[in-house]
């Protein structure tokens, strides 16, 4: 586990290094972005790093070896138990931090989905920020920055993770053995995101992407039975709905492509249908449709209602 192994986090992990180099290691990060895109990764890195000394985390010593299994038993991991973070296991990694280290020279612990932390427990966490027991290494981790308190927020060093560029991500696709044109279509739906695009792999569905394309060449303002009970459809499930969303985007993408003179469609495997809706449609209109299916994508990542969302969307993509 080493810093040689994160992926397009550059800076953060410069960052980092320069702390460790340096010996000025903050007693608490807060790493905030999506999901998936190297951020407990790099809170392994960093621990390990810490715990070994040298650095970067030679990956041999006993430390080291425990640590790509978080076996450590100085290493302390905490997550949401169901639905939230919840007092009683703040308590318990307080009273663990406050103990003298087993084989490391400082105790560490990264807290996964620290946004779900209940106002309890939020509460307790800052008490320990505010006195951080001996030379402890807390890490927070969280996709929802919003969903921090203020006051923990403050008393964190704030490293942003960015999203993964796509040829990041397909070549560590390639690397892992998919197949190439998987690989390109996971990295082109996965929203920077690695741990999603490793989620799609080989999961990519012809027929179901081209029904999707389909669906969206009959959607009409005059018949608008169809278009609410897709709405209806893709409401049940707000995951889905997101997913089905970053599909359609990509799909657009190529539309809009061809309709600039592009080839280099990313779904290939669909080019007569593609090349069939962008005849359908003008550049500037697939430019708008995806506008708004972006603002129905930030709409549901605020938790607005996913029928209500649906329904004005699918209107909006109807002509």
């Amino acid at each position: 586990m080493s810093f040689s192994r994160i992926l397009g986090q550059d800076t953060a992990v410069d960052v980092l290094r320069r702390a460790l180099r340096t010996g000025k290691l903050a007693h608490a990060y807060l790493f905030e972005g999506i999901e998936g895109c190297g951020k407990k990764t790099t809170a392994l890195a960093l621990v390990a790093a810490a715990f070994c000394g040298d650095g970067e985390g030679c990956g041999h010593c006993p430390s080291c070896r425990k640590m790509p299994s978080c076996q450590h038993p100085d290493l302390h991991l905490v997550g949401p138990d169901g639905a939230f973070i919840k007092i009683d296991q703040i308590r318990d990694l307080q009273r663990e931090l406050v103990l003298r280290p087993v084989e490391a020279p400082m105790k560490a612990c990264i807290i996964d989905e620290a946004d779900r932390l209940n106002p309890a427990a939020a509460n307790a966490l800052l008490k320990t920020l505010e006195e951080p027991p001996g030379n402890a290494l807390i890490i927070l981790l969280t996709s929802r920055l919003a969903g921090i308190l203020p006051t923990v927020r403050s008393r964190c060093q704030l490293l942003r993770f960015g999203q993964l560029p796509e040829r990041i991500i397909e070549d560590e696709l390639l690397r892992r053995g998919t197949a190439p044109a998987a690989a390109r279509m996971a990295a082109s739906l996965a929203g920077g995101s690695l741990g999603r695009a490793l989620e799609l792999g080989e999961q990519s569905d012809t027929a179901v992407r081209g029904e999707l394309l389909k669906r969206l060449a009959t959607l009409s303002l005059g018949n608008i039975t169809p278009l609410f009970e897709a709405a209806e459809e893709l409401s049940a499930n707000r995951e889905t709905a997101v997913e089905t969303l970053d599909e359609l985007t990509s799909l657009l993408r190529d539309v809009m492509l061809i309709q600039g003179g592009g080839t280099d469609v990313v779904n290939r495997d669909l080019l007569p249908l593609l090349e069939q809706e962008a005849g359908r449609t003008t550049l500037e209109q697939s430019g708008e449709r995806i506008a708004r299916i972006m603002e129905a994508r930030q709409a549901l990542g605020r938790n607005a209602n996913p029928r209500l969302t649906l329904d004005v969307l699918l209107m909006r993509l109807a002509w």
